[in-house]
């Protein structure tokens, strides 16, 4: 499994608003700007996060998004897959999009498919109780260490 742009991208700017979660609604072009994302590409990307509702949207002056929810709320895994879909590295494992390999003998004995599917378990349970409010203090923590980390070498 291999992580899109637009799951990178999405994470991104949901990370953005969730530090803003207070201060109204933010525009495109600013979460843009801040975190170097084009800004065709993440208006397409906010306007899918809106329609499935992770997202409100305004409008006018004072418009922009901010999130439909709280950044403790919404989970890395929920929008991975709302992005790239499942989170499988092969169809066969898949809880949502299976597919039977077509070279594979004996699906049950299968020691490709069992290794992959420990990893689907580990990645999902990760991402799936990892929240943006999660997102936003380990951000926090990786500037402190690097701080720290510079501070040292002074």
């Amino acid at each position: 499994m291999v992580l899109t742009r637009r799951s990178k991208y999405a994470l991104r700017a949901l990370v953005y608003l969730a530090r803003a979660r207070g201060k109204g609604s933010i525009l495109i072009g600013e979460i843009a700007e801040k975190e170097r994302i084009p800004k065709k590409f993440l208006e397409a990307i906010l306007l899918e996060l809106k329609n499935k509702g992770v997202l409100e949207s305004r409008r006018g002056k004072g418009g922009g998004y901010q999130l439909a929810e709280a950044p403790d709320k919404v989970l890395v895994g929920q929008i991975i897959r709302l992005m790239d879909g499942p989170i499988a590295p092969v169809r066969c494992i898949s809880r949502s999009a299976y597919a039977a390999c077509e070279d594979c003998p004996d699906e049950e004995l299968c020691t490709i498919r069992a290794v992959m599917k420990e990893v689907r378990e580990k990645i999902c349970d990760v991402v799936d109780r990892t929240t943006l409010s999660d997102l936003v203090r380990k951000e926090e923590e990786l500037r402190l260490a690097t701080r720290r980390a510079l501070s040292f070498d002074i």
